[in-house]
This record gives structure tokens, C-alpha cells and sequence, in this order.
């Protein structure tokens, strides 16, 4: 039985904020910041923004963790900061958007790569934002940003939530499911960790001897590698 120090992390994933960084791209401040909130000062005042949703998990020994759906709240995140979507805005969207869901991480929903358009355009009149963005002012643009960058290799459950993510999709060799692995890095067919296959072909110098000892096909043992080195960089 999970107690308020040990979580139970079934079917949730488990990721230090260093392996969020390595998965998403995003820096490890941003997500430490996005998650636990933070204060800054602006004319001799100090204020505070608190986290933009709440983590899956709870800090276990006062370190931050975070569940699978973190990870893919953060990659929507990053896109709309990328795309200049003020934090303001991305906060009130993000509030509306748990709302009418009822969810807790609603922008890696199926509804909102519907409707997310109309949510982010209602709350920037809302805002008071005089200038609208080209983002949400052209919806070509908007799906484009949403459908084709980032709901591109996530599945979903019959309740409308993100249950695995295929991160080199097309390719499906390589998938994070929180049911498995506990949400590492695995080739869907075999189950293996990427890492452990990437650490096996670097220590052994070929990949046709890991396939063998790990009985997978080196096409996936090659898919291992690639998305290790990828992750890496």
C-alpha cells in the first residue's frame, strides 16, 4: 500500500526533472518553474506565480518527479511560449481548459486539438491582450502547431487521456507508456530500455551482437541507438 512518502507510481510513469529535460527539449529550470511556481520582483515589489498545473506526484524526499502526463503538458507548454503566447494567457486558457474537461492536464486532451483554438481566442479577449496572435488568429496555423507537431505519435484511452507516446513517430520502435518500465524509454515490441541497448552497443561495438544476446532485430536495436544519441544531444 502507497503511503504519502512512497506514491503509488503504477501506471503514471516516473521522470527526475534531468530526464523530462532530455525527453521534451525544455531546460530544467523551466520545468522546475512551471511545476513548483517561483517569485519575481518588478518595481521594488515581489510577486508570486504559482505552478501552472499540478504534478502527478508529490515530492518524493523533497525532489521533484514527475508523472507521464507532466511530460506531455510540458511539450504543449513549451510550444505555446515558443509560438509567443503570453504566461497569462497560457494560464487562463489552461484553467478554462480544465473546466470544461475536468482534467488535470487538459492541453494533451483529444478535445483540446478541437477546441483549443476557441479557448485560447476567448481568453485572449477576455485578457484584455490588444495585440492577437498570428497563432490564434490563423487556424491553419494553430493546427498546424497542435495536430502536426504534437498530438503526432500519442494514443489515447477511450477517456480521452494520453496513454502512450511514440517520440520518433513515425517510427514505432521506441515508445513511452507509463504502464510499462514505468514510463522509460522501451521498444515497444520487446520491452527493453533504449538505454540499456544504447550501453550495450557502445561497450560491445556491435549491434549485430546485441540483437542477438537481447533476441530483437537490429533495425530496432538501431532505433534504440538513435533515439539514445538523440535525447543526448
Amino acid at each position: 500500500m502507497a503511503t504519502a512518502q512512497e506514491p503509488n507510481l503504477v501506471g503514471i510513469g516516473l521522470y527526475s526533472v534531468s530526464e523530462a529535460h532530455q525527453l521534451t527539449g525544455v531546460p530544467a529550470d523551466s520545468i522546475r518553474r512551471w511545476l513548483l511556481g517561483y517569485t519575481y520582483q518588478h518595481s521594488d515589489e515581489v510577486f508570486e506565480s504559482g505552478p501552472v498545473w499540478q504534478a502527478q506526484i508529490p515530492p518524493i524526499d523533497n525532489t521533484l518527479g514527475l508523472g507521464f502526463l507532466d511530460l506531455m503538458e510540458i511539450r504543449f507548454v513549451h510550444a505555446f511560449r515558443k509560438h509567443g503566447v503570453t504566461w497569462r494567457v497560457i494560464r487562463a486558457a489552461a484553467d478554462r481548459a480544465r473546466a470544461l474537461y475536468q482534467k488535470d492536464h487538459p492541453f494533451s486532451t483529444q478535445r483540446f486539438r478541437t477546441d483549443g483554438r476557441r479557448i485560447f481566442w476567448e481568453t485572449l479577449e477576455e485578457s484584455g491582450e490588444t495585440k492577437l496572435l498570428d497563432l490564434v488568429q490563423d487556424q491553419y496555423a494553430f493546427h498546424q502547431v497542435i495536430a502536426s507537431t504534437l498530438y503526432a505519435g500519442l494514443e489515447f484511452s477511450p477517456q480521452d487521456e494520453v496513454t502512450r507516446w511514440f517520440p520518433m513517430w513515425p517510427k514505432r520502435q521506441v515508445v513511452l507508456d507509463p504502464q510499462r518500465a514505468f514510463g522509460r524509454p522501451i521498444l515497444d515490441a520487446a520491452g527493453v530500455p533504449t538505454e540499456v541497448l544504447a550501453r550495450a552497443v557502445e561497450v560491445e561495438g556491435s549491434v549485430q551482437r546485441v540483437a542477438r544476446w537481447y533476441a530483437v532485430p537490429e533495425r530496432a536495436v538501431r532505433a534504440a541507438v538513435e533515439f539514445q544519441d538523440k535525447i543526448a544531444a
